[in-house]
């Protein structure tokens, strides 16, 4: 189109000049696609967005709830990562045993292990786990939001060393409490839950046998189930942990606890009950074959499960208190990166992922996982309202529980040399049960072996 002297239009210029500009963008724009894939073909450009394509790290941790939950979620890891994962879920024994030979000889052959509450000091004290405050402050691997400092302090403050380095991820705060499976056998028999040693037992004297149900069962871990009994009757496992180390297994408040202890096993538990692991007491709880019990939260917590033959008649509780005091286990497993890793920073991203605020949020809305050391997840209404079984609120019972590890009570756990002690408890019980011998003199000759481990070990008594 022309004006009327024959000249373009105004129109026709400016329609010329969009096309000219259109036809120049479109140029660059190839000029530039083609630089691109010259220089960055697209093998690199999912390169940089997975950065760690094709590589396999080595996990294994013992097989615990949340462990087997990761397992369920790893092909989301991959995804996300490029990264894939070697999973190897042993039993609590044979992991210890497994983790203690490899880190001993500073092996290669896994990238991530759980570092396991009673090996906390010897495994961290040998330098045989990787300091993980690079990975934590590095902007570059670990971004702001997601806050190392929204972990509960208690939960870390064991995975620290000496000088306050951090060397691992605890995915667990561990606690003893309390729960019934059958309640409603308490309930007719007009009792509630026991809030102290001497109603725990009338109690279970009342509601034994009751629908052919024994009343009383806890694990066959006695370094773990017994010990706040012991701590209940005022003894200890050591004089003055970490600084003095004098095993204190041969004193009278010791052999009470024993007394009491055994008692309940004997008189209110299921046939062979010095053999129950952990997940068979479950299973007894779940089936409801035994009533009531003194175990971990993460457990007790399965008695509420969709698969769970008496999720309607559970009921739940803070440990008893004994005549000094309430005393409960209290314990942290976390996620650490051996020394000799081949794959440190693709074993950092793991950890990162398994405890990302959003993964563990995930974990407990779908499968109502109880036992979390995030802060935040553990304030959220969804917490709440997935941790509250028949009107008990399990996530209170399991904070105002952790408040009870400002008393100290657990130093005895984390010095390097309980595992040790912790083998003498369990075979002193194992004598008491089985009727080879009498509490004060099984434990008295738990004492002289103790002794006889730790001056083995290098302690000065």
């Amino acid at each position: 189109m022309t004006d009327e002297t024959g000249k373009p239009s105004a129109a026709d210029l400016l329609h010329g000049a969009a096309q000219l500009h259109r036809r120049q963008i479109l140029k660059s724009a190839l000029a530039a696609t083609t630089a691109v894939a010259t220089v960055l073909p697209a093998p690199a450009v999912l390169a940089q967005l997975k950065p760690f394509t094709g590589t396999t790290i080595n996990v294994s941790c013992w097989n615990s709830t949340y462990a087997q939950l990761v397992s369920n979620h790893l092909g989301e890891f991959t995804e996300q990562t490029g990264i894939k994962v070697a999973y190897d879920l042993p039993g609590f024994p044979v992991y210890n045993q497994r983790a203690d030979l490899e880190l001993s000889t500073k092996g290669s052959a896994f990238d991530v292990l759980n570092i396991t509450a009673i090996y906390t000091a010897r495994w961290i004290g040998a330098g045989w786990f990787t300091p993980l405050q690079p990975f934590i402050s590095d902007l570059a691997k670990t971004p702001a939001d997601w806050d190392f400092a929204d972990l509960l302090p208690g939960a870390v403050k064991p995975m620290r060393d000496r000088k306050g380095v951090v060397h691992g991820i605890p995915w667990i705060a561990d606690i003893n409490m309390a729960g019934a499976s059958r309640f409603d056998l308490f309930q007719a028999s007009g009792v509630g839950m026991p809030d102290t040693f001497d109603e725990m037992e009338r109690t279970l004297a009342i509601v034994n046998k009751k629908d052919n149900i024994p009343a009383y069962i806890t694990d066959n871990l006695y370094g773990w189930s017994f010990v706040p009994f012991i701590q209940g009757f005022g003894g200890n496992v050591f004089r003055n942990p970490p600084d003095d180390l004098m095993p204190t297994l041969d004193t009278p408040e010791v052999a009470e606890a024993a007394d009491f202890f055994t008692r309940l096993l004997s008189n209110f538990g299921p046939e062979g009950v010095a053999n129950y692991t952990y997940d068979q007491v479950v299973e007894s709880l779940k089936a409801g074959r035994v009533n009531y019990a003194t175990l971990n939260q993460v457990w007790l917590a399965l008695m509420a499960a969709p698969d769970s033959q008496v999720a309607k008649t559970t009921s739940f509780g803070l440990f008893p208190k004994g005549p000094k005091g309430r005393f409960p286990g209290i314990a942290s497993h976390a996620w650490g990166i051996p020394t000799g890793a081949k794959n440190k920073d693709a074993a950092w991203e793991f950890i990162k992922w398994s405890m990302s605020k959003e993964f563990l949020t995930k974990l407990v809305n779908q499968h109502a996982l109880a036992s979390i050391t995030r802060q935040s997840v553990i304030s959220t209404p969804l917490y709440k309202q997935k941790m509250t079984f028949n009107g008990y609120d399990l996530g209170q019972i399991f904070i105002d529980t952790l408040k009870y590890a400002d008393q100290g009570h657990m130093a005895y756990r984390s010095v390097n040399v309980f595992p040790q002690v912790n083998m003498q408890i369990v075979q002193a019980i194992s004598r008491v049960l089985s009727g080879q011998m009498k509490s004060r003199e099984s434990f008295k000759l738990a004492q002289t072996y103790a002794i006889a481990d730790l001056k083995r070990a290098g302690v000065k008594l």
